[in-house]
């Protein structure tokens, strides 16, 4: 079994998650995937933790690209038994994701795309009132195989 090294803030009641503030940069990919491998070792979800790997680098790659924030809030959690969530809070809501194609030659824009091919679901959550969101939740969800 791995263990979680730094302290996470983690649900007390309902549904199982996990959650740590980060900054908001593309180096933040790094520890982001070790907490998200980390977690899903506690659940013995190992299988999963590949998918759930590419899906942070994307979602923190995309943060640090496209806001202005100074740190987000990384979420693994586990929505019901069947499904893992992984999500990047970010305190931009006017900027929201959307799937786009990229031409062949472009070095970026593909992320989404890479999201969408390994999660069994992704969106986007706004925080805060609707008439003043203070931001929002990126998010991906991989299925838990039946044989767990």
């Amino acid at each position: 079994m791995t263990s979680l090294s730094t302290a996470v803030q983690a649900a007390s009641v309902g549904h199982p998650a996990y959650s740590q503030t980060f900054p908001c940069e593309p180096s933040t990919a790094e520890p982001g995937r070790k907490l998200v491998r980390d977690v899903l070792g506690i659940w013995h979800l190992d299988d999963l933790a590949d998918h759930a790997a590419l899906i942070v680098t994307e979602l923190i790659a995309n943060a640090a690209r496209h806001t202005p924030c100074r740190s987000i809030r990384l979420i693994v959690g586990r929505p019901s038994a069947e499904r893992v969530r992984v999500g990047v809070v970010d305190r931009e809501p006017s900027r929201v994701p959307a799937l786009s194609q990229a031409d062949a030659d472009d070095e970026s824009g593909r992320g989404l795309l890479l999201i969408d091919a390994v999660a069994d679901r992704w969106g986007y959550d706004l925080h805060g009132s609707d008439r003043r969101p203070w931001g929002k939740e990126v998010w991906a969800e991989i299925r838990v195989k039946d044989d767990e």
